[in-house]
């Protein structure tokens, strides 16, 4: 028998208006946050950055592709990596399906990643996606917009991630890892050591193209991008919700059964 509160058909549904009601205040606060997200102010890129893509070496400008809006997702996919992060991987398994629908709004959705292309153009193949995905290897895109930093950095304490400081790194001589826990466990499904792949990190940012002039508008990264995620969306909704004790998420060729 379960061990969950049981009601009539009564109680749930008196239960579930009350839900409704705040469901939809959040909904409105939403909408509220997302018009501030579109009213912070635009600033102007004047950094040349080139990115590798399937088509050849490009601006940032060319990732618009005859669009005006763009959306980067900063994809943890270092040099050192084999193969790339699963929980990024988790979140790109949606973007096939929405992609197509914000190319034919006036939005470009790409991945960008530090692997060198042919790295990204392989596991790509792998994971059978075809959303457009470039390499920034060799440019300051990553640096400048706070999604890559130096082993100097790490060392020192000058990470600064999600609007924020971090504290140095504990390096520990002779110990590929200073962490045991959920974060060596994804290290090593991307093939490295704790402190090679958290030097990369996961964010989104969005850009405007404007009478050729490219602005970025907005950056989000750590728990900003839990939206982003297809399945908590659903898990949320379910009777146990995200229920989770642990990495419980593999690339979605991994699973057995």
């Amino acid at each position: 028998m379960t061990q969950h509160r049981t009601g009539t058909r009564e109680e749930w549904l008196a239960a579930r208006l009350g839900l409704l009601k705040a469901e939809k205040e959040l909904t409105r606060r939403s909408d509220e946050l997302a018009q501030r997200r579109q009213e912070l102010p635009w600033v102007r890129v004047d950094k040349e950055y080139r990115f590798e893509t399937d088509e050849g070496s490009a601006s940032l400008a060319d990732l618009f592709r005859g669009r005006s809006q763009l959306l980067v997702y900063h994809f943890m996919f270092g040099p050192d990596y084999t193969a790339g992060c699963p929980s990024c991987s988790a979140i790109a398994d949606g973007f096939n399906g929405f992609a197509v629908h914000l190319a034919n709004h006036d939005v470009m959705l790409w991945a960008v990643s530090r692997a060198p292309l042919a790295k990204l153009q392989a596991y790509k193949r792998r994971m059978g996606w075809t959303f457009p995905w470039a390499s920034s290897l060799g440019s300051d895109f990553n640096f400048d917009f706070n999604v890559w930093f130096t082993e100097e950095q790490q060392r020192e304490g000058g990470v600064e991630y999600n609007y924020q400081r971090e504290e140095a790194w504990q390096w520990r001589e002779g110990q590929e890892s200073g962490d045991e826990g959920p974060v060596a466990q994804i290290a090593a499904m991307t093939g490295t050591d704790v402190a090679t792949y958290i030097r990369e990190r996961p964010g989104m940012s969005a850009f405007a193209l404007e009478d050729g002039v490219v602005y970025h508008t907005y950056s989000t990264y750590a728990r900003g991008l839990d939206g982003l995620w297809g399945m908590y969306q659903w898990l949320d909704r379910t009777p146990k919700g995200r229920n989770e004790t642990g990495i419980w998420w593999r690339r979605h060729d991994e699973y057995k059964g």
